[in-house]
């Protein structure tokens, strides 16, 4: 059996890869990458993504408003991501959440942009992709409040603690490993990709960021997410293909992908 591995988390429409994209294709086929998911992050991308994907096998998109950009959402912004939502092309709404790091937009906006898109989540019932960073409270305060739908979701690019990870477990969602697990000196991380059930991991590269190693510091694509892969089968004592195995069919189960999109 052919190695099949499934990048959760990418951002192709991104201007960087404008000059070579096809060839980044090639190179993920070549890695065994035979699925991704187009990730965006306000209406512009979502629309974006929605046209990258169109007629690509093994592609699909989400469409949703990241924190960052929670400022400078259209009023008319949730009825174009239903409308974008209930393309067949689209399998989840996100990525969205909070991110205090960098506190681009307020933290009430980003409140409120986030619960207001939660409720279009379970109007839809639809999978939902989480962004947090330096937010987690905050975060898990509203989540328990306002609630997620059946479909569940995923929490992308996981930077928590094993407390927190096993709590969004608990509400549905799956947790997503990214290139930052590779990295040297990241105890807890490397802790979290031994500890979390197969059943309920996925990986992803957040490309054209966090390129794992050993290729940090450089433009990140689709085909380096099988990095993230091995690092994870290494940590664990399994193979790659079990790796590969594992989240390649959570990642289909979650975001529903149907055969006519597969790889």
């Amino acid at each position: 059996m052919s190695l099949e591995l499934f990048d959760t988390h990418t951002h192709l429409y991104d201007e960087q890869f404008a000059g070579d994209l096809e060839d980044v294709f090639d190179r993920m086929a070549d890695a065994g990458v035979t699925r991704a998911l187009c990730i965006a992050f306000d209406i512009n991308s979502s629309e974006k993504s929605v046209a990258m994907v169109k007629n690509r096998p093994g592609l699909r998109a989400s469409v949703g408003i990241h924190p960052h950009d929670a400022e400078d959402v259209p009023a008319d912004y949730l009825a174009r991501l239903a409308e974008l939502a209930r393309r067949p092309e689209v399998v989840a709404l996100g990525e969205m959440g909070l991110d205090y790091y960098r506190d681009l937009s307020p933290r009430p906006i980003q409140q409120k942009v986030f619960r207001e898109q939660l409720a279009l989540v379970r109007e839809l019932n639809m999978p939902v992709i989480i962004h947090v960073r330096d937010a987690f409270g905050d975060l898990l305060d509203i989540l328990r409040k306002d609630g997620i739908s059946k479909a569940g979701g995923v929490m992308h690019c996981f930077s928590g603690s094993w407390e927190m990870a096993r709590e969004c477990m608990q509400m549905g969602f799956y947790i997503s490993l990214a290139g930052p697990v590779t990295f040297k000196n990241v105890v807890k991380l490397k802790e979290i990709a031994v500890r979390v059930p197969l059943d309920r991991l996925l990986i992803e590269t957040d490309c054209p960021y966090l390129a794992p190693e050993p290729r940090r510091g450089r433009r990140n694509e689709p085909a380096f997410v099988r990095y993230v892969a091995e690092h994870i089968a290494e940590l664990r004592g399994v193979s790659l293909e079990e790796i590969a195995q594992n989240t390649t069919s959570n990642a289909i189960k979650l975001f529903k992908i149907e055969p006519q999109f597969s790889g």
